[in-house]
């Protein structure tokens, strides 16, 4: 028995070496774009795109569970830039953005350490931009801080409470204990074996784009604290939206929202359709045959909404 546990002890030390050296290798392979911004309870990484004196308001986008602010640059993020001053922003915890241990998981806590950026950035208004779990923060951007939000454009966005939880893996990686354990030793060489299908089912029913796990830094994700943190926050964001949901009523900033009508991870039926009921100033665009990265199997019409959306709110600014 002793045996058995010397050796035990050997290989989970040995696999959280391993993974550490991975870390590294990681973190070399995809450094931060970008700069860093303080506030309260993290650091953020912000990348900013196209002309700083571009006409209009600035668009920020922010982008969902398991990746970081590249799954927003491309492709959309980069034609919008050609135009149009870009912000994207790695949410607390995620990419190369930092958060006090695992505090910082929901929406409200988030919206709240974007908007203090987005203060320090100079940027009174902004179009946000949002993509599944990043909707919820959005909109809780919308209730908190209005005055920072002149109009929000969301991508297949988890708004609602649903049926079932985010997998039995999440709840265990933020449980403290065995979540850390898990997390430090087999997490990243797991992660790598699984990545790229795991990837590939989130576009489902369209192809996942060549390279696209190495194009968007998706191995950032395997990272120890980071995965942690992605884990935490999918296992408390239905309490969250669940608690947020009866005020979308408030929301008085245009919305736009694009789903696709076969999106198998966030249900157009379950969040879009009922949020865009909702809220007062809100339209719905539903595309045939379209999963969930609708910013990738669309990007001509994503583009469009967003570009038209910073046209209306830039011609109600000027009318103020």
């Amino acid at each position: 028995m002793l045996t058995l546990t010397v050796v035990m002890v050997i290989a989970l030390a040995g696999l959280a070496l391993a993974a550490q050296a991975g870390v590294l290798l990681i973190e070399r392979a995809f450094p931060p774009q970008g700069r860093m911004v303080d506030v309260a309870g993290a650091t953020l990484h912000v990348v900013e795109l196209g002309p700083c004196d571009a006409p209009g308001l600035p668009i920020v986008m922010l982008h969902g569970a398991s990746s970081n602010l590249r799954v927003m640059q491309q492709p959309v993020g980069d034609r919008l830039a050609m135009t149009h001053r870009v912000i994207l922003i790695d949410r607390p915890g995620h990419g190369w953005s930092t958060r006090d241990r695992l505090a910082g998981s929901t929406p409200a806590i988030q919206a709240r350490m974007i908007g203090e950026a987005l203060t320090k950035l100079g940027i009174g208004k902004a179009i946000v931009v949002a993509h599944s779990w990043a909707g919820a923060l959005g909109l809780r951007m919308a209730l908190d801080g209005p005055e920072q939000i002149a109009g929000l454009v969301l991508l297949a966005p988890v708004a609602y409470p649903w049926s079932g939880g985010v997998g039995r893996y999440n709840k265990m990686i933020a449980t403290p204990l065995i979540g850390r354990l898990l997390a430090y030793t087999i997490t990243l060489p797991l992660g790598y074996l699984v990545a790229e299908f795991g990837a590939d089912g989130v576009f489902a029913p369209q192809q996942m784009p060549e390279n696209f796990v190495r194009d968007t830094a998706t191995p950032l994700l395997l990272r120890p604290r980071e995965f942690m943190a992605n884990a935490r926050d999918l296992v408390t964001l239905k309490a969250a939206v669940a608690a947020q949901a009866p005020r979308y009523a408030e929301i008085k900033a245009p919305l736009t929202i694009i789903s696709g009508d076969i999106d198998k991870t966030v249900s157009t039926g379950i969040h879009s359709r009922p949020l865009a009921a909702a809220v007062p100033n809100a339209r719905l665009i539903v595309l045939p045959g379209v999963g969930h990265m609708v910013q990738n199997a669309a990007p001509d019409i994503v583009t469009a909404e967003i570009v038209a959306m910073a046209g209306q709110t830039a011609r109600h600014e000027a009318a103020q």
